[in-house]
């Protein structure tokens, strides 16, 4: 006769198995929306970028409706019906961003045991949705003035702060942080983890002085668009500089494979970054190649994010509590 297994059995329905992870959800389920997190924060910035190559940064010209008294794209003999549609989407996305963040939050409320520096973590992420849409509101009501537009951008690489450390956090467990790197290692990362910032930043410079504005109409910034590449690209060579004196450093001092790893992947996606950034300077900025570099960016954010986190180790996650052991030399009543 089969033995009976007292272990639950998985539920077969998605649905249903979305709903446990949300509902009582284990760490790797929590783990699993992190990283959603991550990915939905990342794709916004490359619809983002679509919106302003297709010029429908006006597309939507009111906020929070999309025009007038209607909250989706109405014919309007001002405004391209395709451009309508580009930035009515990406607002779209916006609300399935918010979602995934309040299911994450949910989820970490929910986990047992709970752990408060997770549900913190996971708060940041809708009210950062949020302020964020209330930016983007901004960006519509000052008719895209590159401030705003600037700042609307650089938004999602601190709210992937959030949602990286999450997406790690929910891995590891909650012993004292144990440095795995020497002390110069560790400031190095952090000098690269900066120049990687301002390369971002100096990126919304580029684009607010150059033609992909958003709309024809548009304000840009009034620099001269050859100086603020060459700031770009220099900041961007720092970077690399910084990532191969890393690389040499952490070989040198024996760094954890996982160290090396993360550094290697960095330097990859630099290294892909500058290529697509040449190529689009030397072939006056075709579109697609824009948003590409966009994505770019943000994915050399986060593989920085994820060296720093990669210098300390947490500990494993503690294993669930064993059942009491059953005593065999009882004799029954």
């Amino acid at each position: 006769m089969a033995e009976r297994s007292d272990a639950p059995s998985s539920p077969s329905n998605p649905l249903v198995r979305a709903w446990h992870a949300v509902w009582r959800p284990t760490p790797a389920s929590l783990r699993l929306l992190a990283l959603l997190g991550v990915i939905g924060n990342a794709g916004i910035v490359a619809t983002g970028g679509a919106v302003r190559v297709t010029k429908s940064g006006l597309g939507c010209p009111d906020w929070p409706r999309c025009s007038g008294d209607s909250l989706t794209p109405t014919h309007n003999p001002e405004h391209h019906a395709l451009n309508m549609s580009i930035e009515f989407g990406n607002r779209m996305l916006t609300f399935v961003v918010l979602a995934v963040g309040v299911l994450v939050f949910v989820a970490a409320l929910r986990l047992r045991p709970r752990r408060r520096e997770l549900v913190g973590l996971a708060a940041a992420q809708p009210l950062s949705v949020v302020a964020q849409a209330v930016i983007g509101g901004i960006v519509v009501l000052t008719d895209l003035h590159p401030a705003a537009v600037s700042l609307h951008f650089l938004v999602s690489p601190v709210l992937l702060v959030f949602c990286v450390a999450l997406w790690i956090r929910s891995g590891e467990g909650d012993a004292p942080a144990r440095r795995l790197v020497t002390p110069g290692l560790r400031r190095l990362a952090w000098a690269l983890a900066a120049a990687t910032g301002a390369v971002l930043i100096a990126g919304t410079v580029v684009t607010g002085t150059g033609p992909h504005a958003g709309d024809n109409a548009a304000r840009r910034w009034p620099f001269d668009i050859e100086d603020v590449a060459r700031i770009h690209g220099s900041l961007a060579w720092l970077t690399v500089i910084l990532t191969l004196a890393f690389l040499a450093w952490a070989h040198r001092t024996d760094a954890p494979h996982a160290v090396r790893r993360r550094a290697l992947e960095l330097a990859a996606l630099e290294l892909a970054q500058g290529a697509v950034g040449y190529i689009q300077y030397f072939t006056g900025v075709p579109a697609p190649l824009v948003v590409l570099h966009m994505l770019g960016a943000v994915l050399m954010w986060i593989a920085a994010l994820r060296l720093l986190f990669a210098l300390r180790d947490r500990g494993a996650l503690d294993a669930a509590p064993a059942a009491p052991p059953v005593d065999r030399t009882a004799q029954p009543a």
